[in-house]
């Protein structure tokens, strides 16, 4: 037995269920499962890190699975790389641009991956549906209600609970309260800052928290979240703490997305272990060990190290007014100056941490923090032609008046803005 096949052997139950959970037919899971032990074998020497033995298989896993379910949509006229890379969904910093999609797709049925394609890509009217799939309109609408819902069942990282969709935050204002971001004259000061990454919540047992998401430049309120650090956890012998989020759409009362996550605070990091998602009525835990399927989403830094506690500015990033400059690297996120923000009433001395593309291509974020390392005011930006695809139209188009920086001769345009309660 040769050392791949050693290896293997230690994880070849993970990489089965992983096949198996995603392909229905037991004949073709087994087909696939030989592609991906032949292209591991052929490809082992391209591995450099053999503690990462499980998430490379597990990648190779996916894209054979993907490949797979392309052949298998060819038949139906879904062009799955179309849709690879336009569908929104959850990360450590809010929307992004993944392949979450693709992986939802991938567990519906062939007739249900048909007609979401027809009707949401495609932009055919019920009708026009009917006429070329030779079916009457009726059938149309109950397949389409039927695929709705089964996509809405397996989507990652979230579930839909509408018995609980009372409004319950009412301490977050409906409009984005005045605010003005002065430059100060004082150096910077280094700041301890534990909040979880993009959630504002610092993951220690007792914290509780609730934010906002406001649009611009209409100022209005779009989504509000509760949420509340609920015990201990600890993910692949790991210690940390299992949070909740509870999020409410302000447009529609019913729509509450509830969300868990473990999360990890260290003297020198914090960073995110694992989020549950719910595939239909299996509750699935993606961990840092899940490679591609976790890292572009939640992970942070080298080998999912997370985001530094203890800030001061180290001069990767340069700021002038809405000049910006970074040097080139993986991970950039660096306080570029001081700043006294005076929103609601109050001021707050604050650094500015600013983070160009560590997370998702084509956005950049400003986070207002207190000598705390509190959050007193965070907004995001896109680049001009952040998911051109998806939208169109430029956000320079979208959101003419909207505020903008140039990062390194690019433009990106003020998208939204957040706010806790920590400032009320």
């Amino acid at each position: 037995m040769n050392e791949f096949e050693k290896m293997l052997e230690a994880e070849r139950s993970s990489v089965e269920r992983f096949v198996k959970f995603r392909i229905g037919s037991g004949a073709d899971a087994e087909d696939v499962l030989q592609e991906v032990f032949i292209t591991g074998y052929q490809k082992y020497s391209q591995l450099k890190n053999f503690q990462s033995f499980k998430a490379w298989m597990l990648s190779i896993a996916r894209n054979k699975c993907n490949d797979y379910f392309r052949r298998k949509a060819a038949c139906y006229e879904i062009p799955l790389d179309e849709l690879a890379e336009q569908q929104l969904s959850d990360s450590r910093h809010g929307l992004a641009v993944v392949s979450a999609v693709r992986e939802t797709l991938s567990l519906l049925g062939d007739k249900d991956k048909q007609i979401l394609y027809l009707y949401f890509w495609k932009e055919l009217s019920q009708a026009e549906i009917a006429r070329r799939l030779n079916v009457p309109v009726g059938t149309v609408k109950s397949r389409l209600y039927t695929a709705k819902q089964n996509f809405k069942s397996k989507y990652p990282c979230y579930h839909i609970d509408e018995s609980k969709g009372e409004w319950s935050m009412k301490k977050l204002p409906e409009l984005m309260p005045e605010y003005k971001i002065e430059v100060s004259k004082e150096p910077p000061f280094a700041v301890k800052w534990e909040e979880l990454m993009g959630w504002f919540l610092v993951p220690r047992l007792g914290e509780k928290l609730s934010w906002g998401m406001y649009d611009m430049p209409s100022r209005k309120c779009s989504h509000i979240y509760d949420m509340e650090v609920t015990g201990k956890a600890k993910v692949h012998g790991i210690e940390g703490v299992e949070l909740t989020a509870r999020e409410a759409s302000c447009s529609d009362k019913k729509d509450v997305i509830n969300r868990t996550f473990v999360a990890q605070l260290t003297d020198t990091h914090c960073r995110y272990l694992a989020t549950i998602r719910n595939d239909g009525d299996v509750r699935n835990f993606i961990t840092f060990l899940d490679g591609e399927e976790f890292l572009p989403n939640w992970g942070f830094g080298e080998d999912n190290c997370g985001n530094e506690i203890h800030l001061a500015a180290k001069g990767d990033i340069q700021r002038d007014g809405t000049m910006i400059t970074s040097r080139q690297k993986d991970f950039l996120l660096d306080i570029v100056g001081r700043y006294t923000v005076t929103i609601g009433g109050k001021c707050y001395d604050t650094v500015c941490v600013m983070d160009i593309e560590t997370y998702n291509c084509g956005v950049v974020s400003e986070q207002f923090l207190d000598r705390n390392g509190r959050t007193v005011l965070w907004r995001r930006f896109n680049r001009d032609d952040w998911a051109l695809d998806h939208y169109k139209r430029k956000w320079s188009e979208q959101l003419p008046d909207n505020d903008r920086f140039t990062v390194n001769g690019t433009t990106y345009v003020q998208w939204y803005d957040c706010i806790t309660d920590y400032i009320l």
